[in-house]
């Protein structure tokens, strides 16, 4: 939560007892509660890596500052840039919050920069990114990719950042959805459902990964509203299911209208930076999946407005896995994540390259993150996973891909039930290929749907991401 006075500055003197919680107008009790500033790194780290991170401040905050250049025109571009460095160049050179910077297109996903705090890295970064104008934003063009696009991109982003316990805020710079419209052709009910499930899916995963979401748009105040299509008034950031809505949703802010968009991305930050945690347990016992679970904050002093998410949605386990037939969003998903060169810390893996033959592997899944099944009357207790290795060239284009069900049994003096803790070792080997300089693992467990991922230059072994805390 970020608790702002009647003049919008942040307060943060407040205590446990200063705040009330309803779930659905009924009261909640606070468990736990964390005041503003708690896990910030402290002066004497050094985080220049999604690794370094998860070893050396594990419950840390960050900020992903993502671009998104898909739904933005062309020449709104340069001033998101312009705009993200005028703010940069204004912090000190070594920045409080690890920061991670993401490009994203209809062609590309790309982390320009992995969590930093190195001011200079990631000015050189944004220095040497040139986006490709969005012809399709012009021509209203392939709706239905720039819809999927927005959806998948925050999916990703939550499914690889969800092993850090920290709290992460996104800070989406350019617009959101594409506007559509309800009538005419390529607008069915069908559609609509499939959109609001999309949406659903997405508060969940945000929500699970701890990431608040502020969009900004960088387009200043514009002289002709209608170039993006749609009602700007209503909702500048396009769409019939207006994308501003995820970031409330998600308990951050949309911020429009103004040409100062450095000080709105100084906003974003610093509500990233100063924010308190509360958890309770809910005492609704409902299980209904369709019904959203809205949450009320308030605190005693008058004159102050609480910014928190605005509830959420039950969510059910992943879906069991179909080796034959697998779900679409299951393949997105496991394609996302080995095509990317963003480190997904759901579940830690580190790969070794066997000492006498340079295409065999071992890799080593941290037992932290797995879960062991029961054992029946029929079947012994085990655990599953998905694999997938894929080999690339020196210009990054991936070679081959081979991905296959890992189902590994309990050793025979496990227990039958209960809690079990033991790490793998899974061989694989690739196809000799002297064109591969790199190999790319990807491990998703299928009990609880994390990926974890890492990437081994051949011939070195790579670093092993701290197992979860």
């Amino acid at each position: 939560m970020v608790v702002l006075d009647a003049k919008g500055a942040i307060v943060r003197d407040l205590k446990k007892t200063d705040f009330k919680v309803e779930e659905a107008g009924e009261p909640q009790s606070i468990l736990n509660f964390e005041e503003t500033g708690a896990h910030t790194p402290g002066p004497e780290m050094a985080i220049d890596s999604t690794a370094d991170l998860d070893r050396l401040a594990p419950r840390a905050p960050v900020d992903i500052v993502l671009l998104a250049e898909f739904n933005t025109r062309f020449e709104d571009m340069p001033f998101a840039r312009y705009s993200l460095k005028k703010y940069l160049e204004k912090q000190p050179d070594k920045l409080v919050t690890p920061t991670m910077l993401i490009a994203v297109s209809l062609q590309n996903f790309s982390v320009l920069h992995d969590y930093t705090q190195n001011k200079a890295e990631i000015i050189s970064a944004l220095d040497h990114h040139f986006a490709v104008s969005p012809w399709q934003v012009s021509q209203g063009a392939w709706i239905n990719e720039r819809y999927s696009t927005a959806f998948i991109t925050l999916r990703r982003v939550a499914e690889a950042v969800i092993g850090h316990p920290g709290h992460k805020n996104m800070i989406w710079i350019g617009r959101g959805f594409p506007p559509a419209h309800r009538t005419g052709p390529g607008w069915s009910i069908d559609t609509e459902n499939r959109l609001y499930s999309a949406v659903q899916d997405c508060v969940n995963m945000l929500r699970d990964a701890r990431v608040t979401l502020y969009t900004i748009d960088p387009a200043g105040v514009l002289i002709d509203p209608g170039v993006y299509g749609g009602d700007s008034m209503i909702d500048p950031f396009g769409g019939n299911y207006e994308f501003n809505k995820l970031a409330k949703a998600t308990g951050g802010r949309t911020l429009y209208g103004r040409n100062d968009v450095d000080m709105e991305i100084n906003t974003a930050i610093q509500d990233g930076a100063n924010f308190y945690t509360l958890t309770y347990r809910p005492g609704n016992t409902s299980l209904d999946p369709q019904k959203f679970r809205k949450i009320k904050v308030t605190v005693d002093r008058p004159g102050l407005k609480v910014i928190t998410r605005e509830g959420y949605y039950l969510q059910y386990g992943p879906g069991r896995v179909n080796p034959v037939n697998p779900s679409k969003r299951l393949i997105t998903d496991l394609v996302s994540a080995d095509t990317s060169n963003m480190v997904y810390d759901g579940v830690a893996i580190a790969p070794k390259q066997s000492a006498t033959d340079p295409d065999s592997f071992a890799v080593h899944v941290d037992g932290h993150g797995l879960v062991w099944t029961y054992a029946t009357d029929t079947e012994p207790r085990h655990t599953e996973v998905i694999l997938i290795v894929s080999t690339f060239d020196k210009k990054d284009k991936e070679l081959k891909r081979d991905a296959k069900v890992v189902k590994i049994g309990a050793s025979p003096n496990a227990p039958l039930t209960g809690r079990y803790l033991h790490d793998l070792n899974i061989p694989c080997k690739i196809d000799h290929n002297p064109k591969a300089v790199r190999v790319r693992f990807s491990v998703r467990v299928s009990a609880t749907g994390r990926i974890g991922t890492a990437d081994l230059e051949l011939g070195q072994e790579a670093t092993k991401a701290a197992p979860p805390q």
